[in-house]
């Protein structure tokens, strides 16, 4: 598998705690949890606003978060 981008978030123990109840009720990894919600997010901010364009998407620097640690 390729490497993929890693993102830190910070959240209080409570909203953790929340959080990997869901990931384990609805049976995914914390990962996948959070990329389905982050989908459902994305869709329905799309819904709502508009579509993101690829070239506003192209415009959005991501190199702090591809670049490698070695």
């Amino acid at each position: 598998m390729k490497n993929q981008p890693e993102i830190k978030i910070h959240m209080s123990e409570d909203l953790l705690r929340k959080f990997l109840f869901i990931s384990q009720k609805e049976g995914r990894t914390p990962n996948n949890q959070f990329i389905f919600m982050l989908r459902n997010n994305i869709q329905y901010f799309e819904k709502t606003k508009g579509r993101i364009s690829p070239s506003d998407l192209g415009k959005i620097d991501i190199s702090e978060y591809t670049e490698n640690d070695g």
